[in-house]
Protein backbone atom coordinates (compact mmCIF):
# COMPACT_ATOMS: atom_id res chain seq x y z
CA UNK A 1 0.00 0.00 0.00
CA UNK A 2 1.30 3.44 -0.92
CA UNK A 3 0.04 4.47 2.51
CA UNK A 4 2.44 2.28 4.10
CA UNK A 5 5.40 4.20 3.01
CA UNK A 6 4.11 7.51 4.67
CA UNK A 7 3.59 5.27 7.93
CA UNK A 8 6.48 4.01 8.25
CA UNK A 9 9.00 7.15 7.33
CA UNK A 10 6.44 8.81 10.33
CA UNK A 11 7.17 6.29 12.82
CA UNK A 12 10.98 6.02 12.66
CA UNK A 13 11.50 9.72 12.11
CA UNK A 14 11.52 10.56 15.65
CA UNK A 15 13.52 7.40 16.54
CA UNK A 16 17.31 8.17 15.62
CA UNK A 17 18.29 4.57 16.02
CA UNK A 18 16.88 3.69 12.32
CA UNK A 19 18.68 5.30 9.56
CA UNK A 20 16.58 4.68 7.33
CA UNK A 21 13.86 2.41 5.21
CA UNK A 22 12.81 0.93 2.23
CA UNK A 23 10.05 1.81 0.65
CA UNK A 24 7.10 -0.05 -0.78
CA UNK A 25 6.17 0.97 -4.69
CA UNK A 26 5.35 -0.57 -7.99
CA UNK A 27 7.92 0.43 -10.74
CA UNK A 28 5.54 -1.01 -13.69
CA UNK A 29 2.74 1.69 -12.64
CA UNK A 30 2.34 4.64 -14.52
CA UNK A 31 2.06 6.98 -11.20
CA UNK A 32 5.58 5.27 -9.91
CA UNK A 33 7.77 8.86 -10.73
CA UNK A 34 5.40 10.70 -8.88
CA UNK A 35 5.24 8.69 -5.81
CA UNK A 36 8.99 8.26 -5.92
CA UNK A 37 9.62 11.86 -6.02
CA UNK A 38 7.27 12.54 -2.85
CA UNK A 39 9.00 10.21 -0.48
CA UNK A 40 12.48 10.32 -1.43
CA UNK A 41 12.08 14.42 -0.18
CA UNK A 42 13.23 12.45 3.01
CA UNK A 43 16.71 11.15 3.37
CA UNK A 44 15.27 8.18 5.51
CA UNK A 45 13.56 6.86 2.43
CA UNK A 46 17.06 4.62 0.28
CA UNK A 47 14.71 2.45 -2.27
CA UNK A 48 12.43 0.09 -2.58
CA UNK A 49 11.66 -3.46 -2.57
CA UNK A 50 10.65 -5.96 -5.09
CA UNK A 51 8.98 -9.02 -3.80
CA UNK A 52 9.15 -11.54 -6.29
CA UNK A 53 6.25 -14.81 -5.42
CA UNK A 54 4.00 -17.44 -7.23
CA UNK A 55 2.25 -14.67 -8.91
CA UNK A 56 4.58 -11.95 -9.48
CA UNK A 57 7.45 -12.54 -11.70
CA UNK A 58 10.19 -10.45 -11.90
CA UNK A 59 11.49 -11.46 -16.08
CA UNK A 60 7.41 -10.83 -16.18
CA UNK A 61 7.36 -7.29 -14.66
CA UNK A 62 10.52 -6.20 -17.09
CA UNK A 63 8.35 -6.73 -19.88
CA UNK A 64 5.37 -4.12 -18.05
CA UNK A 65 4.67 -0.81 -19.05
CA UNK A 66 7.37 1.61 -17.81
CA UNK A 67 9.39 -1.01 -14.93
CA UNK A 68 12.52 -0.02 -16.58
CA UNK A 69 12.29 3.56 -17.34
CA UNK A 70 11.05 3.76 -13.15
CA UNK A 71 13.57 1.92 -12.38
CA UNK A 72 16.41 4.75 -14.16
CA UNK A 73 14.10 7.01 -11.89
CA UNK A 74 15.20 5.11 -8.81
CA UNK A 75 18.89 5.05 -10.01
CA UNK A 76 18.85 8.64 -11.10
CA UNK A 77 17.40 9.34 -7.49
CA UNK A 78 20.83 7.59 -5.72
CA UNK A 79 17.96 5.07 -4.33
CA UNK A 80 18.43 1.13 -4.68
CA UNK A 81 16.28 -1.61 -5.89
CA UNK A 82 16.02 -4.60 -2.63
CA UNK A 83 14.98 -8.16 -4.40
CA UNK A 84 12.92 -10.62 -2.36
CA UNK A 85 12.46 -14.49 -2.28
CA UNK A 86 15.34 -15.49 -4.60
CA UNK A 87 14.72 -17.91 -7.29
CA UNK A 88 16.09 -18.48 -10.73
CA UNK A 89 13.36 -16.35 -12.08
CA UNK A 90 14.49 -13.05 -10.17
CA UNK A 91 17.90 -13.82 -10.11
CA UNK A 92 18.16 -14.06 -13.67
CA UNK A 93 15.86 -10.91 -14.07
CA UNK A 94 18.50 -8.94 -11.59
CA UNK A 95 21.23 -9.62 -14.32
CA UNK A 96 19.20 -8.47 -16.84
CA UNK A 97 18.22 -5.41 -15.17
CA UNK A 98 22.08 -4.70 -14.62
CA UNK A 99 22.43 -4.66 -18.10
CA UNK A 100 19.44 -2.15 -18.51
CA UNK A 101 20.46 0.46 -15.49
CA UNK A 102 24.17 -0.52 -14.39
CA UNK A 103 23.99 2.46 -11.99
CA UNK A 104 21.04 1.35 -10.37
CA UNK A 105 22.53 -0.72 -6.96
CA UNK A 106 20.88 -3.94 -6.34
CA UNK A 107 20.39 -6.04 -3.80
CA UNK A 108 20.00 -9.94 -3.51
CA UNK A 109 17.93 -10.30 -0.16
CA UNK A 110 18.10 -13.78 1.17
CA UNK A 111 20.45 -15.26 -1.13
CA UNK A 112 21.72 -18.75 1.38
CA UNK A 113 18.29 -19.66 1.88
CA UNK A 114 18.18 -20.76 -1.72
CA UNK A 115 18.16 -24.28 -2.87
CA UNK A 116 19.24 -24.63 -6.03
CA UNK A 117 17.68 -28.39 -7.39
CA UNK A 118 20.15 -30.35 -9.77
CA UNK A 119 18.01 -29.46 -12.49
CA UNK A 120 18.72 -25.96 -11.59
CA UNK A 121 22.40 -26.15 -10.08
CA UNK A 122 24.08 -25.67 -13.63
CA UNK A 123 21.91 -22.33 -14.04
CA UNK A 124 22.52 -21.14 -10.48
CA UNK A 125 26.06 -21.26 -10.68
CA UNK A 126 25.91 -19.70 -14.33
CA UNK A 127 24.04 -16.67 -13.35
CA UNK A 128 25.87 -16.50 -10.16
CA UNK A 129 29.35 -16.26 -12.27
CA UNK A 130 27.77 -13.54 -14.26
CA UNK A 131 26.86 -11.40 -11.13
CA UNK A 132 30.50 -11.95 -10.00
CA UNK A 133 32.05 -8.93 -11.53
CA UNK A 134 29.18 -6.49 -12.07
CA UNK A 135 30.09 -4.09 -9.04
CA UNK A 136 26.35 -2.35 -8.56
CA UNK A 137 24.74 -6.26 -7.37
CA UNK A 138 25.29 -6.99 -3.85
CA UNK A 139 23.81 -9.88 -1.72
CA UNK A 140 22.27 -10.04 2.10
CA UNK A 141 23.68 -12.94 3.66
CA UNK A 142 20.46 -13.66 5.78
CA UNK A 143 18.40 -16.02 6.37
CA UNK A 144 21.19 -18.64 6.47
CA UNK A 145 19.16 -20.37 8.92
CA UNK A 146 16.28 -21.94 7.53
CA UNK A 147 14.39 -25.06 7.50
CA UNK A 148 14.98 -27.89 5.29
CA UNK A 149 12.89 -31.40 5.83
CA UNK A 150 11.64 -29.64 8.90
CA UNK A 151 14.63 -29.41 10.47
CA UNK A 152 17.16 -26.16 11.02
CA UNK A 153 20.55 -26.98 11.24
CA UNK A 154 22.53 -23.82 14.40
CA UNK A 155 25.78 -25.35 13.61
CA UNK A 156 27.78 -23.51 11.20
CA UNK A 157 29.53 -26.11 9.90
CA UNK A 158 26.20 -26.84 8.29
CA UNK A 159 26.66 -23.50 6.08
CA UNK A 160 30.18 -23.07 5.49
CA UNK A 161 30.69 -24.54 1.97
CA UNK A 162 27.39 -22.44 0.62
CA UNK A 163 28.71 -18.83 2.67
CA UNK A 164 32.29 -19.77 1.60
CA UNK A 165 30.69 -19.52 -2.10
CA UNK A 166 29.33 -16.84 -1.76
CA UNK A 167 32.12 -14.95 -0.08
CA UNK A 168 34.02 -16.21 -3.23
CA UNK A 169 32.13 -14.50 -5.55
CA UNK A 170 30.62 -11.14 -4.45
CA UNK A 171 33.89 -10.60 -2.56
CA UNK A 172 34.16 -8.97 1.42
CA UNK A 173 32.10 -5.40 -0.30
CA UNK A 174 29.24 -6.81 -1.34
CA UNK A 175 28.05 -8.62 0.80
CA UNK A 176 25.96 -7.23 4.04
CA UNK A 177 24.68 -8.63 7.03
CA UNK A 178 20.31 -9.30 8.08
CA UNK A 179 18.76 -10.66 10.25
CA UNK A 180 15.26 -11.69 8.32
CA UNK A 181 13.31 -10.30 11.68
CA UNK A 182 10.15 -11.44 11.89
CA UNK A 183 10.29 -13.35 9.03
CA UNK A 184 12.69 -15.47 11.29
CA UNK A 185 10.17 -16.26 14.08
CA UNK A 186 9.92 -19.63 14.40
CA UNK A 187 12.84 -20.62 12.45
CA UNK A 188 15.50 -18.78 14.83
CA UNK A 189 15.93 -16.06 17.49
CA UNK A 190 18.04 -13.25 16.43
CA UNK A 191 20.31 -14.41 19.07
CA UNK A 192 20.95 -17.49 17.33
CA UNK A 193 20.95 -15.50 14.07
CA UNK A 194 23.52 -13.30 15.07
CA UNK A 195 26.18 -15.88 16.95
CA UNK A 196 25.82 -18.35 13.84
CA UNK A 197 26.83 -15.45 11.70
CA UNK A 198 29.84 -14.50 14.36
CA UNK A 199 30.71 -18.05 14.04
CA UNK A 200 31.70 -17.67 10.46
CA UNK A 201 33.18 -14.58 10.35
CA UNK A 202 35.27 -15.52 13.12
CA UNK A 203 37.57 -17.37 10.63
CA UNK A 204 37.62 -14.16 8.86
CA UNK A 205 40.01 -10.76 9.36
CA UNK A 206 37.96 -8.62 11.53
CA UNK A 207 37.91 -6.04 8.57
CA UNK A 208 35.77 -8.31 6.51
CA UNK A 209 33.39 -8.71 9.65
CA UNK A 210 33.18 -4.73 9.64
CA UNK A 211 32.42 -5.12 6.11
CA UNK A 212 29.96 -7.70 5.99
CA UNK A 213 27.72 -5.82 9.57
CA UNK A 214 27.65 -2.06 8.67
CA UNK A 215 30.74 -0.67 6.27
CA UNK A 216 28.85 -2.23 3.08
CA UNK A 217 25.22 -1.59 4.00
CA UNK A 218 26.50 2.04 4.31
CA UNK A 219 28.10 1.91 1.27
CA UNK A 220 25.00 0.76 -0.47
CA UNK A 221 22.30 2.39 0.83
CA UNK A 222 24.16 5.38 1.78
CA UNK A 223 22.11 5.93 4.93
CA UNK A 224 23.07 8.63 7.03
CA UNK A 225 24.43 8.70 10.85
CA UNK A 226 21.58 10.13 13.16
CA UNK A 227 23.21 9.12 16.72
CA UNK A 228 26.54 10.05 18.27
CA UNK A 229 27.61 6.34 18.55
CA UNK A 230 26.39 5.27 15.29
CA UNK A 231 29.83 5.14 13.14
CA UNK A 232 31.04 6.47 9.63
CA UNK A 233 32.74 5.44 6.75
CA UNK A 234 36.12 6.62 6.83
Amino acid sequence: MIEDNLWVLETIQPEPLMVGTVGNLQPDKPEFGEYLERFHKNPLYRGIRFRANARTHLTEALTTGPFIDNLKLLAQADLVLDTANPSMDLLNGVVRINDAVPDLRIMVDHLPVMDPTAQELPGYRAVLAEMHPRPNIFVKLSEILHRVDGEVALDVAAHRERLDYLLSLFGEDRIVFGSDYPNSVGTATIEQVVALTRQYFASQPRAVAEKYYWKNSARFYKWIKRMANQPVLG
